[in-house]
């Protein structure tokens, strides 16, 4: 069986992650949806997924949880999907690993909500501003130093760092967040990729049942 168990497209930031990945090596997987229910509430994925939790692949035999894992599997498929020269390799895996486990503040106040009409928040604490100057900078001079001819942060290529962080670009979109011209304009980048564009389209197809009052209502 080939398939891709991920959650509710409006708001699974993880399940972007690891469908990002699979769409870029090009893997012919089914996509499955399951409507999350918030708070670890969403008992089918238990019975599912080794972890709990989406999203989940299935591949020619090959079990794999956690978007990080996800996209490390799909990168032996198709290497492109890290950078080729060794150094810009290791510093693209250094800030996607720091996205996977980082930057807990600005997760947990900016729920990625795909169908929220952009907006700033009432208030943002210290601790969300200085997540979101510190990846203001990491984008900056990630792109200033590995960048050069394309829009990514590695350049032409939307790599396994930029699918990392593709939930945070959705996350500026829709809070309306300040950065950077330099980084205003990777967002931008990130936010027009085809691929994204086809998220934010089954995100909207999905049933108006499936909203989240938790999500829905962060002011």
């Amino acid at each position: 069986m080939n398939r891709l168990v991920i959650g509710t497209r409006r708001y699974s930031s993880w399940s972007l992650r690891g469908w990002l990945a699979v769409k870029c090596a090009g893997l012919p997987v089914r996509d499955e949806v399951i409507a999350l229910r918030g708070g670890g509430q969403t008992s089918e994925i238990h019975e599912i997924s080794p972890n709990g939790l989406v999203p989940f692949l299935e591949h020619d035999g090959a079990r794999v949880w956690e978007s990080l894992a996800i996209c490390e599997y799909c990168a032996e498929l198709a290497p492109v999907l890290w950078p080729e020269a060794r150094i810009a390799r290791a510093h693209a895996r250094s800030i996607a690993g720091q996205m996977h486990a980082g930057f807990g503040a600005l997760r947990q106040a900016l729920p990625m909500n795909f169908g929220r009409v952009p907006r700033p928040l009432e208030e943002i604490t210290q601790a969300v501003s200085a997540d979101v100057a510190a990846i203001d900078r990491l984008w900056v001079d990630t792109r200033a130093t590995f960048g050069a001819g394309g829009a990514f942060l590695f350049g032409t290529d939307f790599t396994c760092a930029d699918i990392m962080f593709a939930p945070v670009a959705s996350r500026f979109t829709s809070y309306a967040i300040a950065l950077s011209a330099e980084a205003e304009a990777y967002r931008n980048a990130v936010m027009t990729h085809p691929l994204m564009l086809e998220w934010a389209n089954l995100a909207a197809g999905e049933p108006e049942s499936w909203q989240l009052e938790r999500y829905e209502a962060v002011r």
